[in-house]
Parts: structure tokens; C-alpha cells; sequence
């Protein structure tokens, strides 16, 4: 049982770290782009969008859809840079806890 004990420890530790990690997902701010950087978005490490800046040479009635799907890509640029940069953190949080294939954090 003495190996029970320490991989609760573990699981008590790791829960801190996460809860850590949470909070300090919320102040990161990663950018996003498309079209050559006329659409710029940035979302926090949480995925909410913070901000949005359009080059206003796109500002052309005629290309509504062109901007909107620009800003589309840029915030799923923004949002796959944030999902890479979570679990690279997550890894290093589980690092030393084996789990089984397919188990992820967080529950």
C-alpha cells in the first residue's frame, strides 16, 4: 500500500499544479493571424477571444466574406497556438505520473 500512498501524493500534487496552471491560463495572451497579418486576434490561454484588429484596407463592402472568413482563420490560428501551448504545459504536470493510454487531464 506504500506505493498507493505516494501515487495519492502524486495525484494531490498534480491536482495543485493544474489548479495553478488554471489561473495563470487566463492572463496569457497568444496571438493569431491570417491573410498575411490584415487579421490579427488574440485569445487568452483559456481560448476567450481579448482582441481583434482589422488592417482597414479590407474594410470594403464588396468583401464582407473575404474578412469574415480571414478572421475566422486567425482565431483558429490563435486557438491551435493555445491548444499546442496546453499541452506541452499538461505534460510537464504529468511528467512523472503514469497514465493509462487515452486518460486526460483535466477529468
Amino acid at each position: 500500500m506504500k506505493n498507493l500512498g505516494q501515487m495519492m501524493k502524486q495525484v494531490q500534487d498534480m491536482q495543485t499544479r493544474m489548479a495553478d496552471m488554471q489561473d495563470k491560463l487566463g492572463d496569457l495572451e497568444i496571438d493569431g493571424a491570417s491573410g498575411g497579418g490584415m487579421v490579427k486576434v488574440t485569445l487568452n490561454g483559456k481560448g476567450a477571444m481579448k482582441a481583434l484588429k482589422i488592417d482597414p484596407s479590407l474594410v470594403n463592402p464588396a468583401e464582407i466574406e473575404v474578412l469574415e472568413d480571414l478572421v475566422i482563420a486567425a482565431i483558429n490560428d490563435a486557438k491551435a497556438k493555445v491548444d499546442d501551448m496546453t499541452q506541452t504545459e499538461m505534460s510537464k504536470l504529468t511528467g512523472g505520473l503514469p497514465l493509462p493510454p487515452g486518460f486526460k487531464l483535466p477529468f
